[in-house]
């Protein structure tokens, strides 16, 4: 199997660098990056290291690393390659629409809603895929993992999920080995779900810690953030157990309490006073929960679907509250029953 992953960030060459170790176990996989920037993929090729983004980890020799533009090879690709679009959300329309009659099986690693554009709501990746490439095999590639831990190859597990067999088959042969466990999963939809809405959470969890609430705090945001996820992803159709598994709960906690998580330490730096531009300034990379808060409150707007920590995260980005009023405003809410779809 030919593997080609395209993207040069963190979560792009940690997953190449997975899947080239991964390769050496069978003589016939093999994996490419290519990376937009020329100047970028030359510095790789010549240090053998993603000094911009993994600083420190070290390339495998088997790693073919390109800057050839799309169009010049995506007609290359045959039914039995694999495509992995490693691009933030804000990329995956343009690639998409470009690969609309690429043959071999895709799959997007990005999580999260698009920016509400035009007559768009704010689409999923998957609702994208269908509007601009409806033809394509494609899925999605998610749950909790950090860039560093993956490409280091320390245990992790993930999700293959999509409505085609042969891609989520071609996901688990691809990347499936000692250190990375990829479960198949049929529901995109609560996949997606769970992989936008867990960082918008994370923020709110990270405002938690910033303000040094305590852990039993962390505990019920956690737990009432999981059930807003759920309740918004059964409104999209999503199943109700996904939500249990490893790109809901799973990637949720780690992004929640994890010292890597951009999302979690945008949240830390709003509860010490700093404001969003300076909270992201700091960062240096995309927090994807910044630009998918309010896409995520108003989709569950429009279904009738109620998320207060969700609000709240909207309205502290926005400055219509401080940190300790948004804290006060969750606590004062009229008691609910603990179900699902208490409001």
């Amino acid at each position: 199997m030919k593997i080609h992953v395209l993207g040069g960030g963190a979560w792009g060459t940690a997953l190449a660098i997975n899947a080239s170790h991964n390769a050496s176990a069978h003589s016939t996989h093999h994996v490419t990056l290519w990376v937009r920037n020329a100047e970028q993929a030359a510095d790789m090729q010549m240090h053998r290291e993603n000094r911009r983004y993994l600083a420190g980890i070290a390339l495998p020799e088997s790693l073919h690393i390109h800057a050839t533009p799309l169009p010049q090879w995506v007609d290359t690709l045959s039914s039995n390659d694999l495509l992995i679009i490693a691009t933030p959300m804000s990329a995956l329309r343009e690639f998409l629409t470009a690969l609309r009659d690429c043959k071999a099986s895709i799959a997007w690693l990005c999580k999260g809603f698009e920016r509400p554009f035009q007559e768009s709501k704010g689409l999923l990746a998957h609702e994208i895929q269908a509007l601009v490439a409806p033809n394509l095999r494609a899925g999605v590639l998610s749950g909790p993992s950090f860039a560093q831990e993956v490409a280091t190859r320390q245990p992790t597990a993930l999700v293959a999920a999509s409505t085609h067999a042969d891609v989520r088959e071609a996901l688990v042969t691809a990347f499936h080995n000692p250190s990375l466990r990829v479960y198949a999963n049929e529901d995109i939809v609560g996949v997606e779900v769970g992989g936008a809405v867990k960082n918008v959470l994370a923020i709110a969890t990270g405002l938690c810690d910033g303000l040094q609430l305590g852990l039993n705090a962390r505990a019920a945001l956690i737990t009432r953030g999981l059930a807003e996820m759920t309740r918004l992803g059964i409104a999209l159709g999503a199943h109700a157990e996904t939500f249990m598994g490893l790109s809901g709960l799973g990637d949720l906690v780690l992004t929640a309490t994890g010292d890597l998580s951009r999302n979690r330490r945008v949240g830390m730096a709003l509860a010490q006073g700093k404001t969003l531009e300076e909270a992201t300034q700091m960062l240096g990379h995309v927090a994807e929960g910044v630009y998918s808060a309010r896409t995520v409150v108003q989709r569950a707007q429009g279904l009738g679907v109620q998320m207060p920590i969700a609000q709240c995260v909207v309205d502290l980005l926005d400055g219509r509250l401080h940190a300790a009023q948004a804290v006060q405003q969750l606590m004062a809410r009229y008691p609910a029953a603990e179900t699902f779809a208490a409001m």
